[in-house]
């Protein structure tokens, strides 16, 4: 896993499977967004934030596995998602560990998010909003930085630019609707879970494949 520079606040870490899981160095707080397939995962991260005494606060963006394996490194901080992603780990937690048990990156130690939410949350010293977008899946959220105008979008975005479009567990016109949210967002550069940076020109391949995605999608089952 290496830091790449995104903008003043924000070198995202990068695991060897495209995995990418963020870190905001706001003025109140330093925010740890996903974390990772365990230990390994997250340890970078620490290095990068160091000595700083800023509160950190996790941020899961949805319930894939993927994403929360390392939130146990964090259990005495803040762990925010949506309602549905807790709850939606605490039943599938145990079934995604055996299932996908050759992932594991280090220690692992089931963690559940310790606050949850529904609708958007707020933190304005920092510059962050983040609120639900359901379209790959219905406990799916975003992080918004207004100062560096990066947007966060969890697996909203495709792995790669040739399907620009995730796996949709809601349905067609869902995933719609938060491409429409990310319209309304003035932002300069997306980073996904698993793509490279996008910049906004990203929504308009994104809504332009959307049908064609979607009809593949269903007819696999």
């Amino acid at each position: 896993m290496k830091p790449i520079k995104i903008s003043n606040r924000q070198p995202v870490p990068q695991w060897g499977c495209d995995l990418n899981m963020g870190l905001i160095l706001g003025t109140r707080h330093n925010f740890v967004i996903d974390t990772g397939l365990g230990a390994n995962s997250v340890a970078p991260v620490l290095e990068y934030i160091g000595d700083c005494k800023k509160p950190i606060i996790v941020i899961n963006t949805h319930s894939h596995w993927d994403h929360v394996w390392g939130n146990w490194i964090f259990a005495d901080s803040m762990i925010i998602s949506h309602k549905l992603c807790r709850e939606m780990l605490e039943e599938g937690w145990d079934k995604g560990l055996e299932k996908n048990a050759s992932f594991i990156d280090g220690e692992i130690h089931k963690c559940l998010p310790n606050m949850t939410f529904d609708g958007k949350l707020y933190f304005p010293e920092d510059g962050i909003s983040i609120f639900q977008t359901p379209g790959h899946m219905p406990d799916s959220i975003s992080i918004y930085d207004a100062v560096d105008k990066v947007l966060y979008a969890g697996d909203e975005i495709g792995d790669t630019d040739d399907e620009i479009i995730p796996q949709i567990y809601t349905d067609m016109e869902t995933m719609q609707s938060t491409i429409d949210i990310f319209k309304t967002i003035d932002f300069d550069i997306c980073i996904s879970g698993h793509n490279k940076p996008q910049t906004k020109a990203v929504l308009a391949r994104m809504e332009a494949a959307l049908p064609e995605a979607w009809a593949k999608q269903n007819e696999k089952g």
